[in-house]
């Protein structure tokens, strides 16, 4: 099952508006033996949410996001980005109609798509419902 950039975030994060239930289902998941799985763009983008002041948390230091990345690194499997990505996000770009923000959602889907993963743990069904005959979403 791939996971989103928010489930991570929201695990991380206490006062995060889903903590608990993204604590739970990763635990469930793990319990499940069910492989993991993300891409160096979820790494990124969880750089970005945890580096950066929210309503529900302080910005963490880079030392410490970057801790939280190497242990990604090893609990996770990451799904390489490359040629058959980027084929498979043109197609579906053309397919689907998405732009600006959006592409970073079809980049996650090719990535899934191109990698032989369907599944996709995240708490923004809205962004991806689009790409719904594609990929099963998963949410708690």
């Amino acid at each position: 099952m791939f996971v989103d950039t928010n489930v991570l975030v929201n695990v991380r994060a206490v006062g995060a508006p889903h903590h608990d239930a993204a604590k739970d289902i990763l635990e469930r998941t793990s319990l499940d033996r069910e492989p993991l799985r993300i891409s160096r763009q979820i790494i990124r983008e969880y750089l970005s949410v945890v580096t950066r002041p929210q309503i529900w948390a302080d910005p963490l230091d880079l030392d410490t996001a970057l801790d939280d990345v190497n242990r990604m690194l090893s609990d996770f499997e990451i799904l390489e980005d490359g040629p058959a990505v980027t084929g498979t996000l043109f197609a579906l770009l053309r397919e689907v109609p998405v732009g600006g923000r959006q592409i970073h959602d079809a980049n996650i889907v090719a990535t899934m798509l191109a990698r032989g993963e369907r599944r996709l743990l995240t708490f923004n069904i809205a962004d991806f419902r689009r790409f719904g005959d594609r990929i099963e979403l998963i949410a708690y």
